[in-house]
């Protein structure tokens, strides 16, 4: 009998595009939900001619590993160590900047991107290695909750084998903290110090499967298109008229901060925010707006947001 409960995961980013970094002990991740689809095949049916009813035999055109994988968005507990997610940030299309002891910050890229490899064991006894993984990611802050970041990846097929899980350290994750007033202390939109309740980020991150003739499979990354959302409470237009900021496509900044001890603080910054049609909402019978939006690279491009560990 499998039982659910006995699923791992070890992550580590790959030197080498699909060339196993033999993950270790060490790189066990923790995630809140993980559900790897051990085969993705694509079929394409046989145009043969027969005299009777019935399916016709199938080819195989490719071969992949859909992964959807959430966690707990914290820090490292140290200050200018990556969390241990680090390597599914990076195959994301983001980049990696380390400052010793002070910071790490990531920030989209538009070429040399990073991929990672998974060994996942379930039922304690069957064990998957995956390489060459990247894709996409959705972040989400809801007041009352703890942040969370969903992944949607894809990796380079291979064949489960029997393997023991072994015994593995958690490090480098540090304790969650819920979205609140003591723990998100700091909110601006376009300026204002805002009330807020909700906050979702999707990277819009474009991966295609590649297979080639002549060439190595491959997950590519295509292209990036980052959209989100936030919800706060609406002000009086005297003090900041966001109808305005919508209608004349005002580009300018959104920042947020979770967290307050050093190794567990983020701070989420997009300097060209421009905003797309607005709702009012109610919430605790307080009128809220709801403000989508679009984040806007600058001519030199890759500057649409960063996400930094202090």
């Amino acid at each position: 009998m499998a039982l659910w409960l006995y699923r791992l995961a070890l992550v580590k980013a790959e030197t080498t595009y699909n060339t196993n970094p033999s993950p270790a002990s060490t790189d066990a991740l923790l995630f809140t939900e993980l559900d790897v689809e051990p085969l993705s095949i694509e079929l394409a049916e046989r145009e043969t001619t027969q005299t009777y009813f019935g399916n016709r035999q199938n080819v195989i055109l490719q071969r992949s590993v859909p992964i959807s994988a959430t966690v707990e968005m914290a820090g490292s507990g140290t200050a200018g160590t990556a969390p241990r997610y680090g390597p599914m940030l990076k195959a994301c299309g983001l980049g990696e900047t380390i400052v010793a002891g002070t910071s790490v910050t990531y920030a989209p890229v538009s070429s040399g991107f990073s991929s990672y490899a998974m060994q996942f064991f379930i039922d304690n006894g069957s064990e998957q290695s995956i390489g060459g993984i990247r894709g996409t990611a959705d972040f989400n802050l809801s007041v009352g909750s703890v942040p969370t970041i969903s992944f949607s990846h894809m990796g380079i097929w291979s064949a489960p084998t029997a393997l023991s899980s072994p015994s593995v350290t958690y490090s480098q994750q540090a304790t969650p903290l819920a979205v609140n007033a003591d723990n998100t202390p700091t909110v601006e939109v376009h300026g204002f110090s805002a009330c807020m309740t909700e906050f979702s980020l999707s990277l819009g991150t474009e991966m295609v499967f590649e297979q080639k003739a002549g060439c190595s499979r491959q997950v590519r990354l295509v292209d990036r298109r980052t959209t989100g959302s936030m919800t706060i409470e609406l002000p009086a237009f005297a003090t900041k008229d966001f109808i305005a900021a919508v209608s004349a496509q005002t580009e300018d900044t959104i920042t947020w901060t979770h967290g307050t001890t050093a190794g567990n603080i983020i701070t989420f910054t997009a300097d060209q925010a421009a905003f797309d049609s607005p709702t009012y909402v109610e919430s605790d019978r307080v009128t809220h707006i709801t403000l989508p939006f679009r984040l806007m690279p600058t001519q030199a491009g890759n500057d649409d947001f960063t996400l930094a560990f202090t």
